[in-house]
């Protein structure tokens, strides 16, 4: 046993926290060996972009993965959890371009390779202030093994997927229809828009037919894009305009013609049946143009000015573009009419511009193949969604894939690894920096300008953490890993692309289960932002409660899958939860002889209230390991809590005071270890969620392991499980409450004693009425008890409470008033009455009797019978008074 050393009088995270923390690493607990021997667990952290500092949600994300690895540690697996950051290119390069421009320097004036080294000392800097965040929430994660998506070993599996699907051809490079952020000026994924409802209009613009009288209208969203009309699209069916196809119209204000074409892809009943057809700025117009041969005419620069040499919209903005070209359609009699509409809208998610769908070479992945095995190992559950339904939204996307356009004109992440020699027009693609043209043998090479999309070496975070492309020792024993815990807002943006790169390049699932959470609200339930300043910093909550307490308060309630709202009080509820374990384990450890429990180790000769305690316990430990096996994590956390604070703080330390005072010695021994054993259990089971007290309070304790990080996980033990024991004990604690409520009711204090008559209702609960006299006597104030054969000879002056298994009956009256004690009972009547109202309605409603397992309906049939029969009771001793 170890040294038992005196608790501090109150509890103080700050004196601590840091220092335990600082012991854990040092004894080296989160940093596990290459162990083929022992079966290993495995999470990689989401690598929290270098934009800023973390917030609640991160908080969640990590508490909830250190719950896991933590649980898993102590069960004896080999754990690691990796840590790490992503370089997140086109965040990061937007907040060092506001940085710079805050010391009036501009990023193309100062050059790349200058961008970048300030963007580096960026990098180490926020690196360290996310290093050290993770470290005050208490995060077990193996620092010696952090990575960074940048890094010189993540590089070099960014360049070997890359060279890896060009030379099997799922990688090429193209012209095609991308979304481009003209004031980030790059293309970005399908996947990093989001879509809002916005104001617009219709404006329906005539186009003539060339020598004819006809006129087509048009209606458009967008009148700037029409000076890169190269067609107009009518349905082939469409009798209106069958007599026009082949025939070309004029194009307003530019006066060029531009053919009709009938292609399926037009809808007849949409606006007027004719659509003007853009092959360089519309998706659906790209693919009417490549079936009909169609010029591609590219009207918008990389800024989202106009591209229109020699006409005065040349340089404009789109939108004063817009003006003017409406305003000249008007003058020049082309504008029919303008109609109010509401659409959809797609805009940048890092800057909230609206983004322009634009022809744009740049480099793309095939998707069709490389997604088809990755939506089967969802389908076969090789790869489990938690809660399934989120698998909705994987399929959703994955079924339904566009090529992935990896592209982007940035000058922050990875550098595309293709070369192109000057000299010859070779085309280089290499997992290292060639230094001639592999075809002219010329030095004249230059690397393509262009960065990889992020999520690209995201994609290979589970293995490329872990040396990958090497074959090393960390690869083979840690991947696949075990679980990702991630937000549903990333589903499709990374978790989609890590499991067709891991199949790809691991031939293996990345990981077994996706945990997914919801994110961190404000109290009335909207998302934190900087705009309506809600946000909250976890550190600063830390400073002020404690890691612990903010831990808690996160996971309480917290179910897969479902958003959560933060409340403050929440977070003071739980310091005052931790202050509670505080006080009650000190109190223990002031009383612990270790002489005497060393002499009564072995005994095991126990009280009711022993045995009661250790059988909760006991179930304790199974019904918590099962739920955070389902990752029910939040449940785990309401049932220790009601564990520790209900029954072994308010009602086990109470139960045995009076052996602590007054036992014997052999007696004085078993309750000593007993409290020492359930105390240290609780911990342990409460080390995940909560772990700086935990580890604390332990070490103060009788136990053999020197950190309850590397202690054994609590294991249920048959041999404990007492189930009539801990009925007993309800019956007993159940009227020992009903007798404290009587007594506060009526204002009588507790050191007034009074003699307790006892009637019992139920045949076999005597025993255990009679076996709990000394509790009755200890906890209720009770002077004497005795037991009634018939409770009609009960005297008017007693007041009565009605409880399971008996009635009680306590003469009060003496010295408290009547009505009383009357009132009270009609307060009781009121309430068994809303109860079995309550319960009959549930009982009554079909879909509860449908949907509610047997075991809960009949459960509430059970309440329903006790709540009658209660109330009979009442009405009787209601009816006695008056």
């Amino acid at each position: 046993m170890s040294e038992k050393k005196e608790m501090a009088t109150t509890y103080n995270p700050k004196a601590f926290e840091e220092r335990l923390y600082n012991i854990w690493q040092e004894k080296g607990y989160f940093t596990p060996k290459a162990d083929h021997t022992k079966k290993s667990y495995t999470i990689v952290i989401p690598p929290p972009n270098i934009t800023g500092k973390l917030h609640l949600g991160h908080a969640l994300d990590d508490t909830i993965q250190d719950i896991i690895i933590r649980t898993k540690r102590m069960q004896g697996y080999n754990t690691l959890w990796v840590p790490g950051e992503d370089h997140a290119s086109i965040a990061t390069e937007v907040k060092v371009e506001k940085e710079l421009l805050k010391d009036g320097v501009v990023k193309k004036e100062i050059g790349r390779e200058a961008f970048l080294k300030r963007t580096w000392e960026w990098t180490d800097e926020y690196r360290a202030r996310i290093r050290e965040q993770i470290k005050k929430l208490g995060c077990s994660v193996d620092f010696t093994r952090e990575r960074f998506t940048m890094d010189e070993g993540l590089n070099k599996a960014v360049r070997k997927f890359f060279v890896k699907l060009y030379e099997e051809g799922f990688i090429y490079q193209g012209n095609r229809i991308i979304n481009w952020c003209p004031k980030c000026h790059t293309a970005i994924s399908d996947a990093e828009i989001e879509y809002g409802e916005q104001q617009g209009h219709f404006w329906h613009i005539k186009y003539k037919v060339i020598d004819s009288d006809e006129y087509l209208e048009i209606a458009t969203t967008r009148p700037e894009t029409m000076f890169g009309d190269t067609a107009i699209a009518v349905n082939p069916e469409d009798e209106r305009y069958k007599h026009l196809i082949g025939k070309t119209a004029l194009l307003p204000i530019l006066n060029r013609e531009i053919p009709i074409v009938s292609d399926d892809y037009v809808d007849m009943e949409f606006g007027t049946g004719a659509v003007k057809i853009t092959p360089a700025h519309d998706p659906n117009d790209y693919y009417v143009g490549k079936r009909h041969n169609l010029p591609e005419i590219i009207v918008l620069n990389e800024n989202g000015t106009v591209k229109l040499p020699g006409t005065k919209y040349d340089g404009l903005d789109r939108y004063e573009a817009r003006k003017l070209l409406v305003k000249d359609l008007e003058e020049q009699g082309f504008l029919v009419k303008v109609k109010e509409h509401v659409h959809n809208v797609g805009c940048h998610d890092r800057c909230e511009t609206t983004i322009e769908p634009m022809l744009s070479k740049q480099w793309f992945v095939k998707m069709e193949s490389l997604a088809k095995p990755a939506v089967d190992v969802v389908k076969n559950k090789k790869v489990k969604f938690i809660p399934e339904r989120f698998e909705k939204t994987y399929f959703n996307w994955m079924e339904n894939i566009q090529d992935w356009c990896i592209s982007r004109q940035l000058w922050w992440g990875h550098r595309i690894p293709v070369w192109y020699c000057k000299d010859c027009g070779e085309v280089i693609v290499s997992d290292r920096d060639p230094s001639k043209c592999s075809k002219c043998n010329s030095s004249n090479i230059e690397q393509d300008k262009d960065v990889l999309d992020t999520w690209f070496s995201s994609a290979l975070w589970p293995f490329s953490t872990l040396g990958w492309p090497e074959n090393t020792e960390d690869l083979k024993c840690f991947y696949p890993n075990n679980t990702l815990v991630t937000g549903y807002d990333i589903i499709f943006f990374w978790v989609a692309r890590m499991i067709f790169s891991g199949l790809y390049c691991m031939d293996d699932i990345p990981f077994e289960n996706v945990l997914i959470h919801g994110i961190v609200r404000d109290s009335e339930g909207r998302k934190m932002s900087k705009s309506l300043g809600n946000g909250v910093d976890p550190i600063e909550v830390i400073g002020e409660y404690g890691a612990d307490a903010l831990r808690f308060a996160l996971i309480t309630g917290n179910a897969p899958g479902n958003d959560i709202r933060y409340y403050p009080e929440r977070v003071e509820s739980a310091r005052n939860f931790a202050n509670k374990i505080w006080n009650a384990s000190r109190f223990v450890l002031m009383n612990l002889d270790e002489n005497i429990m060393d002499k009564y180790k072995a005994c095991r000769e126990y009280s009711d209230a022993d045995k009661w305690i250790l059988s909760r316990l006991n179930t304790l430990a199974k019904e918590v390991t099962d739920n955070i096996e389902k990752f029910e994590l939040g449940i785990a956390a309401q049932k220790m809590y009601d564990f520790i604070w209900g029954e072994f703080c308010d009602w086990y330390i109470e139960l045995v005071k009076p052996v602590m005072y007054g036992g014997s010695e052999k007696e004085k021994g078993v309750a000593y270890n007993v409290l020492n054993n359930v105390l240290v259990t609780s911990l342990q089971l409460f080390h995940p969620i909560m772990p700086f007290i935990t580890e604390e309070i332990y070490s103060h304790l009788y136990t053999d392991c020197e950190s309850i990080t590397v202690s054994s996980w609590p294991e249920y033990n048959e041999k404990f499980k007492d189930s009539k024991v801990e009925k007993d004990m309800e019956y007993i604690i159940e009227a020992i409450k009903a007798i404290r409520n009587v007594r506060a009711e009526m204002n009588v204090p507790f050191s007034k004693k009074a003699k307790l008559l006892i009637y019992i209702t139920e045949k076999n609960a005597l025993d255990t009425f009679k076996n709990g006299e000394e509790y009755f006597k200890k906890l209720a104030s009770a002077s004497e008890i005795e037991f009634l054969d018939d409770k009609s000879k009960v005297s008017e002056n007693a007041v009565s409470a009605v409880t399971t298994g008996a009635e009680l009956f306590i003469p009060l009256l003496e010295i408290v008033d009547k009505d009383k004690e009357i009132e009270r009972l009609s307060k009781e009547k009121e309430k068994l009455e809303k109860e079995i109202k309550r319960v009959d309605s549930k009982l009554s409603n079909e879909k509860f009797l449908s949907k509610a397992p047997k075991s809960v309906v009949d459960g509430e049939r059970e309440k329903g019978d006790k709540y009658r029969e209660m109330l009979e009771t009442v009405i009787e001793r209601l009816e006695s008074l008056k």
